[in-house]
């Protein structure tokens, strides 16, 4: 029942914002965490049960903590995938030689330019992130919270300077779906090694948003309908 539910909201996010085509290569960001494993998984499923005919090449970009990525390039290869480990120095970098007074944005900006590169040197067009339900919502609300705008990232994103998309196809998915999954389907999820886990602001909101749900059922897939719904004129239009 998961797979199937999770293969109908990847469909239909496919379907509202065309993310994946026939003979697309696509670089998958692998982390190693649940969010992008079972991103594979839904790859799969589309596969499997769509007419959609496309290439992927998982990616990893290794931050430099001596991680063994064995499982993962194993969990690749049961998926008839190459899993390409990209090694780089970003982690002792941001957190130890720098000692950034706000390392996630540094760590973020780093990782994405090294995956949109290598998925460039790879001639794919488009890079699959495992941004999910959840992720939109607590970004709106950071956004909101911290900076005073309403924004959070779009399904899909083209990056004009390097002729590149990303895509989000985990978009209508909501977090307690992806690590019920993983669990089930016993997929090798890495601990994460970041410094800062469980002690950032995106961390607090998260757990607040989740509290909210637990109380008002469906808030969470709520938000993110009325974030589909929301322009300009009608946002500040009187009921």
């Amino acid at each position: 029942m998961s797979s199937k539910t999770l293969f109908r909201q990847v469909k239909a996010a496919n379907l509202k914002y065309n993310m994946i085509e026939n003979g697309d290569r696509i670089a998958v960001g692998v982390s190693g965490g649940k969010d992008s494993l079972i991103l594979l998984h839904a790859f799969k499923l589309l596969r499997d049960y769509s007419p959609l005919e496309f290439e992927l090449f998982p990616v990893t970009i290794d931050l430099g903590w001596g991680d063994d990525w064995t499982p993962v390039t194993e969990y690749c290869a049961a998926l008839s995938l190459p899993h390409q480990i990209v090694e780089t120095r970003i982690g002792p970098l941001v957190f130890e030689e720098r000692r950034e007074s706000n390392p996630c944005a540094l760590c973020a900006n780093l990782r994405s330019g090294s995956l949109n590169r290598t998925a460039i040197a790879l001639g794919c067009s488009k890079v699959a992130l495992g941004h999910h339900l959840d992720d939109a919502v607590v970004t709106l609300m950071m956004s909101m919270m911290f900076e005073g705008q309403y924004r959070t990232f779009t399904p899909v994103t083209y990056l004009s300077r390097m002729d590149l998309s990303l895509i989000r196809p985990l978009v209508y998915v909501e977090e307690k779906l992806i690590a019920k999954m993983a669990s089930s389907l016993n997929l090798p999820v890495k601990p994460s090694r970041c410094p800062v886990t469980g002690s950032t602001n995106r961390e607090t909101v998260k757990a607040w948003l989740n509290d909210l749900e637990s109380r008002f059922p469906h808030s969470k897939r709520r938000m993110l309908k009325a974030m589909e719904n929301v322009n300009a004129k009608s946002f500040w239009e009187s009921q």
